[in-house]
Order: C-alpha cells, then sequence, then structure tokens
C-alpha cells in the first residue's frame, strides 16, 4: 500500500504526513523482513526503488491484499494516536513456536498531532491472514511524548534509510530459518473507548519467545514532528 510522498521535502511534516510516512515505513519493513528471512519465495518479490535503496516488495496478490487491508487500519490507528505498537512473529509452521518477533514501538506528541491519547493498559484485535502469513491483535501502553524538534521529509527518510540497512544485514547475525514459516502481525492500541476495533479483528496471543531462549538486538529508530519509533527484533536461540 504505497503512500503518496509530498512534492516538496523541506517542509514541516503535518500530522497526516507523519501518518503517511509511518505507515508506508510499515510497508517497506514488513515486505523487506518477510524477504530476507525467507518466509515467502524470493520469486515473490520484486524490486523496486525506496528511500534509495533498492527494496523487494511482494508481488504475491493474496499478500498485497492482506498487507493493504492491515496497513489501512494501521493508518487510521495512527491518525487517532490509537496504536502503540506494530509487532511482526515469525513463526515455525510445524511447532507453532514463535521463531523471531520484530517489535516497532509508536510514540505519539500528543500536542504536535492536536489529539489526545490516554495512557492505559491495551486492548487486541487481529484480523484473518493469507495462508502463508498471518495477522493478529495485541495489547500496550500509550507513550506520552515530548516536544520534537522540527523535521523535513527529507531527514525522516534518511532515519528511516538506516533501520532499512540493518533489517537488510539482519541475515548477518540472525540464526538460520531452516523450517518452513509463517507469521502474524499483531497491532498493539490504548485501551481508550474510542478506539474503533473492526470486528473482522480478534484478541491475539502475544507470540512472545520463552525467557532463557531469548536474545535481543535493538534497531535504529526515526522520528517525525508527530511520531517517533523504535525498533527491535528479539529471536530464539538455543534448545
Amino acid at each position: 500500500m504505497a503512500q503518496k510522498q509530498a512534492t516538496r521535502t523541506n517542509q514541516a511534516i503535518t500530522l497526516k504526513g507523519s501518518t503517511a510516512l509511518v505507515t508506508e515505513f510499515f510497508e517497506y519493513g514488513v515486505n523487506s523482513i518477510l524477504y530476507q528471512r525467507g518466509v515467502y519465495p524470493s520469486d515473490d518479490f520484486r524490486m523496486v526503488k525506496k528511500y534509495g535503496l533498492p527494496m523487494l516488495v511482494t508481488a504475491d496478490e493474496g499478500l498485497k491484499e492482506y498487507l493493504q487491508t492491515i496497513l489501512a487500519q494501521v493508518q487510521e490507528w495512527l491518525l487517532t494516536s490509537s496504536i502503540t505498537r506494530l509487532v511482526l512473529a515469525i513463526k515455525s509452521i510445524e511447532t507453532d513456536e514463535t521463531l523471531e518477533r520484530w517489535q516497532f514501538d509508536v510514540h505519539t506528541d500528543e500536542a504536535a498531532a492536536a489529539g489526545s491519547s490516554s495512557s492505559a493498559s491495551a486492548s487486541a484485535s487481529g484480523a484473518s491472514a493469507p495462508a502463508a502469513g498471518g495477522a493478529a491483535g495485541g495489547a500496550g501502553n500509550g507513550t506520552k511524548g515530548g516536544k520534537k524538534k522540527e523535521k523535513t521529509e527529507k531527514e525522516v527518510q534518511g532515519e528511516i534509510r538506516e533501520i532499512m540497512k540493518q533489517i537488510t544485514s539482519s541475515v548477518t547475525f540472525l540464526p538460520i530459518l531452516e523450517e518452513p514459516c509463517t507469521f502474524s502481525l499483531l497491532a498493539y492500541t490504548n485501551d481508550s473507548p474510542d478506539v474503533a476495533i473492526p470486528s473482522t479483528w480478534d484478541d491475539a496471543d502475544p507470540h512472545l519467545i520463552d525467557r532463557g531462549k531469548v536474545e535481543q538486538v535493538r534497531l535504529r529508530s526515526f522520528s517525525t514532528n508527530v511520531h517517533s519509533l523504535e525498533a527491535m527484533v528479539a529471536y530464539r536461540v538455543g534448545e
């Protein structure tokens, strides 16, 4: 679900523009992870140029439709300061164990967004997925952001480019996934009664990796004038 870019990249970013940037990051980030980690066959992806980098995006119609549906809802939650976290969990098809958990925490500067988002323990929701993928919902805590320095879209895209480079290089430190895998997308929202949860979304397991069997790597972050995003990946190790 490609988001249109602002024509003048040196202008300060608004709530709508920030939402488009974050949603677009999720789109390309999820596609890149699914490709780099071999969740879908490499032949199912095509190369495009984005963030000054060659990026891989799915050509599978079922997966594209699924991601478009998920990201459309994520975009709505970003506009209303409702989403606090998005998680991509890669699971073994045979055992259903979570092998990797890519976590993206979203913080909103409420003053900049000119909206309200209560800080509370979260509610969970999820949606059905295509055969090789998965969808889910989750829970999280709303986080109050501080006053951010004014940034341009060009500056934000430069920060996003560095995260994309890390995702691409993740194959150098993550264990090889030697078994067929599937994935789930978890959306964490705050506990405000005003948060609209579609009827097609259901409560979902957080897909955590057992303590004692997990390592974590924190990735780079990026921020706009409205949203800031922190990324990390946790992965299963040993027996």
